[in-house]
């Protein structure tokens, strides 16, 4: 897999990512969970954010971004908090496994990107009730 092929798979999962983001927030009451309607929304406009920077990598590497689906199958059930958080923390996972990918495949700013991203998904995955790891990403090293 060439670091193109990379980019555009992470791209792939942020589009994913922000699918979710936005049914989850749409899911949780701004009134009646507001922490958690918070923490949605941050993350959703980090990951659009991530987005937005990987076309821009994509680009710049000479590929074209790949389109968004024009919808994502989700479990229909998510509407308890708690169940909105593991879904949330799963987004997180994900991530983490495939900017890793990206880190292994790239160089110089491209990685650095990529690694930094990956410990603000792993840390938010604390935030939303994960638990730590000594190598979140790449479970093979742990």
């Amino acid at each position: 897999m060439t670091a193109l092929d990379t980019l555009q798979s992470t791209l792939g999962e942020e589009h994913l990512a922000l699918y979710t983001y936005g049914v989850l927030g749409a899911r949780t009451s701004q009134t009646a969970s507001p922490t958690l309607h918070a923490t949605l929304d941050t993350a959703y406009r980090r990951h659009r954010a991530r987005r937005d920077q990987l076309r821009l990598m994509i680009d710049e590497a000479g590929g074209t971004p790949i389109a968004a689906e024009p919808a994502y199958e989700l479990d229909g059930r998510l509407i308890q908090p708690r169940a909105i958080e593991a879904a949330a923390l799963a987004i997180e996972d994900a991530g983490t496994l495939v900017l890793m990918a990206l880190v292994a495949q790239s160089a110089a700013t491209v990685r650095e990107w990529a690694l930094t991203e990956v410990i603000w998904s792993a840390g938010w995955g604390l935030e939303l009730g994960g638990t730590p790891q000594t190598w979140p990403g790449a479970p093979e090293l742990a």
